[in-house]
Formats: structure tokens, C-alpha cells, sequence
């Protein structure tokens, strides 16, 4: 489905080649000034190297003044004669007919040096903006384990995953996406574990794209999925190091993007939606004792508050006698049939959990906590919800945040409001229907072309480290899932 939003291009080619489709153009002054005009913070700085006469350009917002006297101008002003390059050493020379290459480089932090009389032309990479310390993060904290975080910078990034991985079989390329942002993403893999398929789909897919600009990676992901339609996430996305670096071990492809902390990581499957990396730090006991609450909560979330309206509304006859009146009183003063209020708790819900996270963070869990006592307590005593179905949904809500990954998440709370009206129109029956829509979709859902519902389909091995996790000295292969080179994790020397 991707391919209907991509821009076709002829199969082989040269992504670099494809980087800047412009037309290349002179390299002068004046034609620099031409693709900077009205951009306000560009600098064009006369400077003086002997007798000679040149042009810094640069952009005040981009670069640093104290940087731009350490790196260029001050041993510019020591320079006695010799060759410009042997004086900056960092300087890398530019062709003169790659105006919108220089031009984006520029725009990007760059400093360009040019001298008409020696007909040379340099640029320096002279970046200095303020950028965002290496901190924890907010969104998969874990109590063991590494605590470091993601940033916002594609070097940084690059830097956190290489120096846990220092081997040479670490390879990333680099591509220009977004036909005005220009945005560098990387594409990371273990050659000599990662399936060759999976990283040239990967690549392709992402050149392949066409789009105005990618302001978080995110975006980024539902262009390359393979099901765009899907509620379900196709790929995981995290802000952790060390997941990435446990996937990328895995014979993973990573994806990364400049400006934004976060991660993507395929192919990926259903069951690993419900994996934390600190599963792996745990002992096995635990991690498989938490695994089977996060993927039997995604269920019990789906089904809970829709078997209330089934068993509420068609099939009174399969609660218990004393079940039974203890319902049958709690709705009493309740006017709505059993789909109406459960919609009407549920959309309730959804607005505190809304409300909370656009709100300042004190403010945002005083409202959740305050504004779900006390309208869950007005609504019972009104009569417009009974107490126990307060509960149920309570508890469905709790259930939703289980699975680690938040798209996933969210995905579980679309699909219960589906559950939810069919048992309305259709009670078990509806129910089942629904179910099984669920899982023929889950069925025809891909990851890079692998099964979303692997392991099962991929290899019996997987099984080993799925919801249970056995012990880490029987976790003898890589996941099936991805499709690796080396299948044993050890011995190393096996293939």
C-alpha cells in the first residue's frame, strides 16, 4: 500500500545520485546569494588571506561565533603563504558545479570558504547549535538497565548505538528525505547478521518516498508500513539504546532520523508489542510472569466492558442468580440500554486521559485522579452509569496501558470500542464476529513481509523467548522473525 504515496525510481540507482534531483549550478557568490535571498541570517564575511581576497558564508543561527574564530579564522589569520587545505585541516573541497548540494550544506550549519583567484572553494563543518543533553526516558522507563535516552541528533544517536556495538559489521547509510526539509535519515544493520531482503526493502521503501518534510519519525513509519490501513503498528519504535542494540544484535534493521529521539525497528510481530527490555534484565520467572499479563490484559481490555454489554443486553441467562440482582440493582436508576452507558463511560474516560496529557504534568495528574473520582461518582448517584460498570471500565482503561508500546496501546483502545458496538447490535455473536475479524486481520498483517503473527509461522524456536521467556543459557537462535544470517547465537564461529 506504501507504494501508492511513493515516487517510483528506476531499480539499481545511486541513492546519492537521487539526494539532490536539482539541476547543478555554478558555484559563485552570486549564486549563493541568489538561493539564500531572504534568508536573514546568512552571513557574508569578507576575510583576508594575505593578499588575497575571500568570502565566509555561514548562517548566525546555525553556527557558533567562537567556533567560527577557532576553526577557520584564526588559523586563517596565522596562514603565511602554503595551501589553504593544509591550514584547515577539517576542510573538505567542493566541486564547482554543486551549487544546491553547497547550499543545503550551508543551511544545515556548514561554513563555505570561497577564493576566486585560487578558484577554490572549501566548506567546514562548523554546526554549533545548542542541542539537547543525553537524558532518561519518559516514556519506557525501566528500574533496570541503562538509563540514557535518545536525542534529537542524528550524531548523537549514531554515537549512543556505536559505542555499545564497536565492530566494524556496524554499517549505516545515510538518506536525504522530504522534499523541502531535506532531513537526514540513517538506516542501521548488522551486516553480517541482518537479512540482506529486509535492509534493501527498508532502503528502497525509503527512497521511494515523497513528502514535504518528516517532523518526527513517526510519520516517517506509517509511509514505509506494509499495511497503512491497519490500526496495529507493523514496526516497534522505541527511545531506547539498548532495545535498538538488543534488536540490532537480533539481525534487525534500525531506522533513525535527525530531529527526532526515537528509534524505528523491523521487521517486527504481534507478540513483541508486549516485550519490555527490561524483561531481559529480570529473571526469567518474572519476565515471563509480566509478558502474560501485558498480552492477556490486550484481551481482557477488548473483551471485558463489550461482554457487559452482551450478557447485560441479549444473555441475562448466563450470569449467576445473585450476579444477576446485583446488576440488575446497580442499573436500576440507569435510563440508557447497556451500550449507550458503556459508550458514554468509556468517551468519558477517553476525554480525562486526553485532557490530562495536553495539560502541565501536575496539573494533567491532578485532573485525571480528581476528575475520575468525582464524575464517576456524580454519574453513579445521577443515575446515568452503575457502580459496577465504574469499575469495569476503570479496569479496561488500566489494562490499555499495559503493553509497552504505546502505539500499540492505542490500538487496543480503538478496537475495544468495536467489540463494544457489536455486542451492542448482536450480543455474543457480535462478539465473536468481531474476534474473529481480529485475529483473520492480525492473519494478513505484515512486517516487511514477514507474518505479524510469528513466531508460529516463522520457526517453533521462537517460542522460547515469546510471551514465556526461558531461561537466557536456552536461547540458543535468533528470532525467526527477523530472518538473520546466523541463526545461533552461539557458538559465534558457527556459519
Amino acid at each position: 500500500m506504501w507504494r501508492g504515496m511513493a515516487r517510483k525510481t528506476a531499480h539499481g540507482t545511486d541513492p546519492k545520485d537521487t539526494t539532490f534531483p536539482e539541476d547543478k549550478g555554478a558555484v559563485t557568490k552570486e549564486s549563493i546569494q541568489g538561493e539564500l535571498q531572504g534568508v536573514e541570517d546568512a552571513k557574508f564575511t569578507v576575510v583576508k588571506i594575505g593578499e588575497e581576497t575571500g568570502t565566509l558564508i555561514y548562517l548566525t543561527t546555525m553556527v557558533d561565533v567562537k567556533v567560527l574564530q577557532n576553526l577557520v579564522l584564526d588559523p586563517l589569520s596565522r596562514m603565511r603563504g602554503g595551501s589553504v587545505q593544509d591550514v584547515l585541516k577539517t576542510a573538505e573541497l567542493v566541486p564547482s558545479d554543486d551549487l544546491p548540494k553547497l547550499v543545503h550544506d550551508i543551511v544545515s550549519g556548514w561554513t563555505a570558504l570561497l577564493l576566486p583567484k585560487r578558484r577554490l572553494i572549501l566548506k567546514i563543518n562548523t554546526f554549533s547549535a545548542p542541542q539537547r543533553s543525553i537524558d532518561t526516558t519518559e516514556n519506557e522507563t525501566t528500574v533496570l538497565g541503562p538509563q540514557d535516552a535518545f536525542t534529537e541528533t542524528l550524531q548523537t544517536n549514531l554515537s549512543l548505538i556505536k559505542r555499545r556495538i564497536r565492530s566494524p559489521q556496524l554499517k549505516h547509510k545515510t538518506l536525504m528525505l522530504g522534499t523541502d526539509t531535506r532531513n537526514e535519515v540513517a538506516v542501521i544493520y548488522m551486516q553480517n547478521l541482518a537479512n540482506q531482503e529486509n535492509v534493501e526493502r527498508v532502503i528502497h521503501r525509503l527512497q521511494n518516498v515523497e513528502y514535504t518534510g518528516f517532523f518526527g519519525l513517526a510519520v516517517l513509519k506509517q509511509m514505509i508500513e506494509d499495511k497503512p490501513y491497519s490500526p496495529f503498528p507493523q514496526f516497534m519504535i522505541t527511545s531506547r539504546p539498548d532495545h535498538a542494540i538488543q534488536n540490532l544484535l537480533d539481525g534487525r534493521v534500525a531506522v533513525i532520523m535527525n530531529g527526532s529521539p526515537e528509534a524505528v525497528l523491523s521487521p517486527a510481530s504481534f507478540f513483541e508489542m508486549f516485550m519490555s527490555p527490561e524483561d531481559m534484565y529480570n529473571r526469567w520467572t518474572t519476565a515471563s510472569l509480566l509478558r502474560t499479563i501485558r498480552f492477556g490484559g490486550f484481551f481482557i481490555t477488548v473483551l471485558l466492558t463489550s461482554s457487559y454489554v452482551s450478557v447485560l443486553t441479549y444473555h441475562p441467562e448466563m450470569l449467576p442468580p445473585a450476579l444477576l440482582t446485583l446488576l440488575s440493582e446497580s442499573r436500576s436508576k440507569v435510563p440508557f440500554p447497556p451500550v449507550i452507558e458503556v459508550l458514554l463511560i468509556e468517551l468519558t474516560i477517553e476525554v480525562l486521559r486526553e485532557a490530562g496529557a495536553r495539560m502541565p504534568s501536575k496539573i494533567g495528574q491532578t485532573l485525571g485522579i480528581v476528575g475520575g473520582i468525582v464524575i464517576g461518582t456524580a454519574a453513579v448517584e445521577a443515575g446515568l452509569a452503575s457502580n459496577i460498570l465504574i469499575v469495569l471500565v476503570a479496569i479496561s482503561a488500566l489494562l490499555s496501558f499495559l503493553p509497552t508500546n504505546y502505539l500499540m496501546s492505542n490500538a487496543s483502545r480503538f478496537v475495544r470500542y468495536v467489540f463494544i458496538i457489536a455486542a451492542g447490535f448482536l450480543g455474543m455473536f457480535g462478539q465473536a464476529l468481531a474476534l474473529a475479524w481480529l485475529m483473520a486481520h492480525l492473519s494478513a498483517v505484515t512486517s516487511l513481509g514477514t507474518p505479524y503473527l510469528s513466531p508460529v509461522p516463522r520457526t517453533w524456536s521462537d517460542i522460547s523467548n515469546s510471551i514465556l521467556r526461558v531461561p537466557l543459557n536456552y536461547m540458543m537462535k535468533r528470532s525467526g522473525v527477523s530472518r538473520a544470517k546466523r541463526s545461533l547465537t552461539r557458538p559465534t564461529g558457527e556459519e
